[in-house]
Formats: C-alpha cells, sequence, structure tokens
C-alpha cells in the first residue's frame, strides 16, 4: 500500500494540483478540506475527509483511521485586500488553524511537514530578488500570519521533533496541462483568470488597480510560477524530507523565476496568446500591494534540483486558458 499524504485544503486550486503530482509520484493524496472555497469535483486523485482545520476531534480523528505519514498544507486565507480590513480573521483562520493542524500532527506521530507559505512575508523590497535570508517585515495580516506559522513549526521542531520544508512563493498562476484540475474562485480575485474572464465576456472589463507605481509602464510587478512547477517543487521537498531525515526545524525555500511583469505586461501577453483584446479599465491603488515582488530559487535548485520548467507567461496563459474554456468545475 502505498503511503498517504494529508493535503489541507486538497480541493483547492494549488492544493488540488498538488493531489495530481503526489498521485503521480507514488503517494495516496488524502485531501482535507471544508470546502469553503475549495471544489468537492477537485478531488479526484485519492480518499476525500471533509472537516475544518480548527476541528481537533475530527483531525485526529483522520490522523488515526488514515495514518499519513506527512502533511501538506495549503489551507488558508489569503486575500491581501481582505487581509487589511479584517486582521483578525486572518490571525485566527491562519495562525490559530495551522496550530491546531501541527498539534495534531505532532500527537499522530506525523512528523515531516510541507508548508505553503508566502513571499509576502517579506514585505515591499523594490529592486532586490529576494532569498531566503531577506528580512521579513510583512505589510499585512496575510503575510504577517504566515510568518507567525513558519515561527511555530521552527519551534515545534525544537520541542517535538518536527520537521519542515518551507515554501515562500508569489503569483502562481496557469492550469493542469490536461485540465483535469485548474484554478476556479468564487469570487475570482487572481489577474490572469480575470484577465481571461474579461476576454470571454464574463465581466465587462478588468479593472487595473494603480497606474502610478515607481515602474516603467506604472503597474505593480509580480513574479509568477506554473501551478505545475509550484507542486513539483512540494513533492520534491516531501521526497527530500523522508530521504534525507534533516535535523528537526524549518528548511525554507524561495520560488521564483527571478524575473517578475508587470500588470501591463501580462495583459499584452494575454492579448497575444488568445488573440483576443483585453477591455481595460484603470482604478486605484490598494491598500497593502507592494510595488515590485520578485523572488529567486538558487537553493530549491541547488537542494532539491527544483527549476521552473514551465514558467514563462505563454504557457501559464495558454493553460489558464485551455481550463477557462472547459468551464472550471460543473462546466
Amino acid at each position: 500500500m502505498a503511503d498517504k499524504v494529508l493535503v489541507t485544503g486538497g480541493a483547492g486550486y494549488i492544493g488540488s494540483h498538488a493531489c495530481k503530482a503526489l498521485a503521480a509520484a507514488g503517494y495516496i493524496p488524502l485531501t482535507y478540506d471544508n470546502l469553503w472555497t475549495g471544489w468537492r469535483e477537485a478531488v479526484k486523485f485519492g480518499p476525500f475527509e471533509e472537516g475544518d482545520l480548527h476541528d481537533r476531534a475530527r483531525l485526529d480523528a483522520v490522523f488515526a483511521e488514515h495514518k499519513p505519514v506527512a502533511v501538506m498544507h495549503f489551507a488558508a486565507l489569503s486575500q491581501v485586500g481582505e487581509a487589511m480590513r479584517e486582521p483578525g480573521k486572518y490571525w485566527r483562520g491562519n495562525v490559530c488553524a495551522s496550530l491546531t493542524l501541527i498539534e495534531a500532527a505532532v500527537a499522530a506521530g506525523c512528523l515531516d511537514f510541507v508548508f505553503s507559505s508566502t513571499c509576502a512575508t517579506y514585505g515591499d523590497h523594490d529592486g532586490v530578488v529576494l532569498d531566503e535570508n531577506t528580512p521579513q517585515t510583512p505589510l499585512n495580516s496575510y503575510g504577517a500570519s504566515k510568518r507567525a506559522i513558519e515561527d511555530m513549526l521552527r519551534d515545534f521542531g525544537a520541542a517535538h521533533g518536527l520537521r519542515s520544508v518551507v515554501f515562500r512563493y508569489f503569483n502562481v498562476a496557469g492550469a493542469d496541462p490536461e485540465a483535469e484540475v485548474g484554478e476556479f474562485h468564487q469570487p475570482e480575485t487572481h489577474l490572469i483568470p480575470l484577465i481571461l474572464d474579461a476576454i470571454d465576456g464574463k465581466r465587462p472589463a478588468l479593472t487595473v488597480f494603480g497606474t502610478d507605481y515607481p515602474t516603467a509602464d506604472g503597474t505593480c510587478i509580480r513574479d509568477y510560477v506554473h501551478v505545475m512547477d509550484l507542486v513539483d517543487a512540494h513533492v520534491l521537498g516531501l521526497n527530500w524530507l523522508r530521504k534525507t531525515r534533516p535535523a528537526p526545524g524549518i528548511e525554507v525555500f524561495c520560488l521564483g523565476t527571478g524575473s517578475g511583469f508587470s500588470v501591463r505586461e501580462v495583459i499584452e501577453h494575454a492579448r497575444r496568446t488568445t488573440n483576443r483584446e483585453v477591455p481595460v479599465n484603470d482604478g486605484p491603488r490598494r491598500e497593502g500591494d507592494a510595488v515590485q515582488l520578485v523572488s529567486g530559487s538558487r537553493r530549491a535548485g541547488e537542494v532539491l534540483g527544483w527549476q521552473a520548467e514551465r514558467s514563462t507567461l505563454p504557457q501559464m496563459i495558454g493553460d489558464a486558458w485551455r481550463w477557462h474554456q472547459s468551464g472550471g468545475y460543473g462546466g
């Protein structure tokens, strides 16, 4: 029997792709999700347990029944604007929930943990390619809550022998090239699917939030990683944990391409890839948005052998467009 990996948020965008990658790598992905933002239709590659991360008794029962060898933790609240308005929601939803999960994993003797963190823990570092040693100065409760979870993992390593791989990354884009799973949020907040909605007439126009940033075209710059590259890194991190058995604590890896694209550049690539015009409206900046966020991945390459092989805008937009045209879940 193949080993099971508990995947929190496995019914969501990144988590569902991770489940597909885990299954391809010979694991049984066990999705644990409350379906608040995830989709039951996205659970295609292993068993499903519906539950909330705040529910310790439910988590204990799942660990006891399935005996996973590791945890891959994706479940989180992740909207910057909401984090600015409702910090308490993010401290409860991300930090308190993660603490319950970590305590349940340790109690079950499941001591290999892969955590989906964020480069939002760094805050705004213009003109710098971020790496694992860049100071963490988050601008909002989303980034701050993820940094706090990293600290928890470090402390549980020292006290209980938990071994954790932590991935920090920015914008995830694209979809499964076979269109079995993809990105489908309600409401949608990510740039590329919003562009595709505007192209397809599902919204009147794309709103560009902020056109007066100190960049070449006035729009903010982000690093984009293909979702399949991203989940490959998570599987590599899990295999590395299980093979090398590093000392308890956390090992941090940034995942990025080392270069970024402005919002207007992404719009132009979408126009070329789809051969369709993108209706655009200009809007004000959103509070909490940094000017430029670009991440390197040298350490992930050196230690894990990871490369961002699919993370070009034409491929990310092309795979997203193929999934978009399928209509999403239930489409």
